[in-house]
């Protein structure tokens, strides 16, 4: 009778450590692999159309100046030898030496992420629009969420003052690439970086994706993303758990300007609080009213100027 009763939680013990490494790998196919289409929590419907005439005329006049600029594509191998590529616009007039490195969020591609670039433009700097590892046209059978990719940010930076004799150099990300600047700071930079601005980023990965395991999927976090973790480890090089902008962003000595709707859903505003606590050096968070996730720009385009502007001001003087 004993033996039956061991042989039977035995095969309840593997059958429920095969169900979890199913779905682990499923999560990982679904959040991490490169090129699966995965639906995340949305928002409630009107939180991202609250912009007003004047600031949707703005953001139509920089979308249009976007669209039709000439952008070389840059080609960087990376550290662990993958092609990476980026649009880059040089600016005619850039007595200061001064470039931008805008950075896209999860599932997009720096396009995304141009709706910035005629503001830096009319101040002089050149931009840089990378595209993420296993995003767009660079290699990457996986994403990073920010990890590996700040290693990827040093080297553009690299980049940048090798080839294009930058002085002054801000980085500025949206969502996972809010994360990624943020990562980056952790790390020593050159004093060519002058400062850094992170629109609506995530604590860590493990907390965001705990976020969207229970938003989606009614899910908790264990052991869940612990299975997940130990796959992602194996197959991207990289666990859930060290990929922290809150361990990285404390290192910073960097000006700093975080920005966070209060209406995100998508990543939680409080995320914004824990980041601000935690950071080093000279920081700002602007919360802003009634914006959805990475949506202060398009709602606010007048006001997010200005805020840029003052930071500008004070990050290059």
């Amino acid at each position: 009778m004993k033996r039956k009763i061991w042989a039977a939680t035995i095969l309840v013990v593997i059958v429920l450590l095969a169900g979890l490494i199913f779905a682990g790998n499923y999560f990982y196919d679904q959040g991490i692999k490169r090129g699966t289409e995965v639906k995340l929590h949305s928002e409630p419907e009107g939180v991202n159309d609250l912009a007003s005439d004047e600031d949707r005329a703005l953001l139509k006049e920089a979308n249009d100046w976007y669209a039709g600029q000439d952008k070389n594509t840059i080609t960087m191998k990376s550290y662990d030898n993958l092609k990476l590529k980026a649009q880059f616009i040089k600016n005619k007039e850039n007595p200061d030496h001064q470039a931008v490195i805008l950075v896209h969020g999860f599932r997009n591609t720096g396009d995304d992420m141009g709706k910035y670039a005629k503001f830096y433009y009319d101040r002089g700097f050149d931009i840089l629009l990378p595209d993420a590892r296993g995003h767009g046209q660079s290699e990457g059978d996986y994403i990073g969420y920010g990890w590996h990719e700040r290693l990827d940010m040093k080297d553009w930076i690299t980049y940048l003052i090798q080839q294009h004799d930058a002085e002054e150099i801000i980085l500025q990300g949206n969502s996972m690439g809010a994360a990624t600047v943020l990562m980056t700071s952790g790390e020593t930079l050159p004093d060519q970086v002058k400062g850094i601005v992170a629109d609506s980023s995530y604590s860590t990965v493990k907390d965001e994706l705990a976020h969207q395991l229970k938003s989606i999927y009614g899910l908790p976090a264990f052991p869940l993303l612990d299975v997940t973790s130990v796959i992602a480890k194996i197959r991207a090089g990289y666990t859930l758990q060290e990929a922290s902008a809150v361990d990285q962003v404390r290192k910073n000595t960097k000006p700093l300007l975080l920005i966070h709707g209060d209406k995100d859903d998508l990543v939680p505003t409080d995320m914004a609080d824990i980041l601000y606590k935690a950071a080093g050096g000279d920081k700002e968070l602007w919360i802003v009213e009634d914006a959805g996730h990475t949506k202060a720009y398009d709602n606010r385009t007048t006001e997010y100027e200005g805020k840029l502007s003052d930071f500008l001001d004070r990050a290059l003087d």
